[in-house]
């Protein structure tokens, strides 16, 4: 299927996978640090952004098709890949496909425990109401930092570091975003207990993640992927590509060279 992405840049392929409710404009901060070493390939996930929904229960695997669907079109035969949240369990579930050279995933949606993974879907169901409220007045609500920190902090650990129409453009997506009920449904039940991918791995954790919570999380990830690379993410939430870019901009392109 079509999927709706930005590509720009020079050197290995490195594809970047935002989390459910999110786009690709949410690697702005860091785009173009990392397309002066790599050609970067940002997605929206199929039912995100620009790209429209699946005709099939978007789950990981399901997601994970459409996205090595796309790199087949664009001629792309291995690709280092990086994922937020739900994007770090496609990408996961890519490298276990044995199609990702490398592969960087930063608060990988996965890992939690039934419980937690309730807890997560309240906050996004949340998340989700009031941006189709508050989508109308968006603009107005985002323009100044206790705005734009009220509306984002459950997401991100410094929000008044988004520029406003960057907070107002991802509290419209995620308000308008047809693949959201189906998405957070179909992932449910997802757990990682897949093979991990004979490529390197590492995983990054936001210090500050409130979504999905860092010290349970990560400290099973550590378990789980005994054999990946695993970094803190300091002052930074579950979506840290706005908390500091030139943190994460860093540990993507040391994730990704060789």
């Amino acid at each position: 299927m079509p999927l709706a992405h930005r590509r720009a840049g020079s050197g290995p392929p490195l594809v970047l996978l935002h989390g459910i409710g999110s786009q690709l404009e949410m690697w702005e901060p860091v785009f173009e640090r990392l397309a002066c070493e790599r050609d970067v390939i940002a997605v929206d996930l199929p039912g995100f952004g620009d790209s429209p929904p699946l005709g099939e229960a978007p789950t990981v695997e399901a997601l994970a098709r459409a996205v090595t669907g796309l790199l087949d079109e664009l001629g792309v035969a291995g690709a280092h890949v990086a994922g937020n949240s739900l994007g770090g369990a496609v990408a996961l579930e890519i490298g276990g496909q044995g199609r990702a050279d490398s592969v960087c995933v930063l608060s990988p949606a996965g890992f939690g425990n039934m419980r937690e993974g309730d807890y997560a879907r309240l906050v996004l169901q949340a998340a989700r109401r009031g941006a189709q409220l508050a989508s109308p007045a968006a603009d107005r609500l985002n323009a100044g930092p206790v705005g734009r920190t009220l509306l984002n902090s459950s997401m991100i650990a410094r929000p008044w570091r988004m520029a406003p129409h960057e907070a107002a453009g991802a509290l419209r997506n995620l308000g308008r975003s047809p693949g959201f009920e189906a998405t957070l449904e179909a992932l449910a039940d997802h757990r990682f207990g897949g093979e991990a991918p004979s490529c390197p791995v590492t995983v990054a954790w936001g210090e500050r993640d409130r979504l999905l919570l860092f010290s349970r999380q990560s400290a099973r990830a550590k378990r789980l992927l005994p054999g990946a690379t695993h970094v803190t993410l300091w002052g930074c939430g579950h979506v840290p590509t706005w908390d500091d870019p030139d943190q994460v901009a860093r540990v993507l392109l040391e994730a990704s060279r060789g």
